[in-house]
């Protein structure tokens, strides 16, 4: 049966602390899923923590990332394999609640193209992490939400869903880090297309280290908030160059 939510986890090095992740999925999530582990090296510690995971339960599936290293090719490459008409991108740390995933994704089963699950409306929280970070990201939401009309106060945020025939429409350009969130709903606002939210607890991870380094992500972040702004678009102007993506696909596989 093909699954009505594909679930993109890009892992790095996650070990063992995997199985509490796909554990709270697997018990919390209700509608028709597959659950993509996808991790950039075959020596990831996460790979014998997802195949057993793989052994005990058809819908979860290790993938191996061929796009290039790092979260955004990570991500791309989940959303590229998966089968389901919705695909919902969380982190394996535990900062997500799973629980939000069924709501995201009957939201774009209803219509919209982007379901953001939001720090910054009422009822949404943030809890820990970096206090620069979240001053920037929240401040990023909220003139993004007053001014841009982006349909979300809180566009930064990776824990979102998305319509997978939209995504592979308008393709995805990040190539960095975590601002994969921002650009779809940036090219949403643009393309005049659905954007809606639902409030949520985030947490910061309690195991491992972040791998936000926001020295090296910002320039990527700021691109897709200017991009954000300004008069309607067409597809074509907004979706990525496909020859360019296919050369570079290619690139990654022989490499």
């Amino acid at each position: 049966m093909t699954p009505r939510v594909s679930i993109v986890i890009p892992v790095y090095n996650e070990g063992e602390a995997i199985l509490r992740c796909v554990d709270r999925i697997l018990r919390d999530v209700l509608l028709p899923s597959e659950i993509l582990l996808v991790h950039d090296m075959p020596e990831d510690t996460t790979v014998p923590y997802a195949e057993k995971l793989a052994t005990e339960n058809p819908h979860v599936r290790p993938v191996l990332n061929t796009y290039g290293r790092g979260p955004a090719n990570a991500i791309r490459f989940g959303i590229d394999t998966a089968c389901a008409p919705v695909t919902v991108v969380t982190m394996a740390d535990g900062s997500d609640d799973p629980r939000q995933i069924d709501d995201l994704a009957r939201l774009v089963e209803r219509g919209v193209v982007v379901a953001a699950a939001s720090r910054y409306m009422p009822g949404g929280q943030q809890v820990g992490g970096p206090r620069l970070k979240r001053f920037l990201s929240r401040w990023a939401g909220r003139t993004l939400h007053w001014f841009a009309r982006v349909g979300t106060r809180d566009a930064t945020n990776s824990f979102k869903a998305y319509d997978t025939a939209f995504v592979r429409e308008v393709g995805i350009e990040s190539r960095t880090g975590f601002e994969i969130g921002l650009e779809l709903t940036a090219k949403a606002t643009r393309l005049r297309r659905p954007v809606a939210e639902i409030p949520t607890i985030w947490l910061d991870r309690q195991l491992g280290e972040s791998n936000f380094d926001m020295g090296r992500f910002m320039p990527s972040y700021l691109r897709w908030y200017f991009f954000a702004f300004g008069r309607r678009l067409t597809v074509s102007q907004v979706a990525a160059d496909p020859v360019v993506d296919s050369v570079e696909k290619e690139s990654k596989v022989s490499g």
